[in-house]
């Protein structure tokens, strides 16, 4: 088996994994609290947040300069603004309303980061191999 597709079906692996085992640990508690899911979308934020700290930005520093860097961080923080600004119009103009709402809202916001996310990710991934 080449070495290009067995990164890629680990990739494949590892990357739906913790997806699949959180959706089946939502589907076994079916805890529907706004504290519960609070927690959960905190937690996965500052996962990511310490990822990005501790080992993007470091890695990214060996790679190229700091004007780059810093260009796509804000590139990304625009995107997610545009992002966010798309679904509070939508949600607007629905029927929705109350502190679920804001919880959907910031969960389809995190989603639609990661889909965006996953697109450079994968063109990363394909550069280091």
């Amino acid at each position: 088996m080449s070495e290009i597709l067995k990164t890629t079906l680990l990739g494949l692996f590892f990357g739906t994994f913790g997806t699949t085992l959180g959706g089946i640990i939502g589907v076994i508690i079916k805890k529907n609290s706004n504290k519960f899911l609070s927690f959960i979308l905190s937690f996965a934020s500052g996962l990511m947040m310490a990822v990005i700290c501790f080992d993007l930005i470091p890695e990214a520093l060996g790679i190229s300069n700091l004007s780059n860097i810093v260009i796509g961080i804000i590139l990304g923080i625009v995107g997610m603004i545009f992002c966010d600004l798309l679904v509070e119009k939508k949600f607007n103009n629905n029927k929705f309303s109350g502190n679920k709402n804001n919880l959907l809202k910031t969960g389809i916001v995190v989603s639609i980061g990661l889909a965006i996310h996953n697109f450079p990710e994968g063109l990363a991934i394909r550069v280091w191999i």
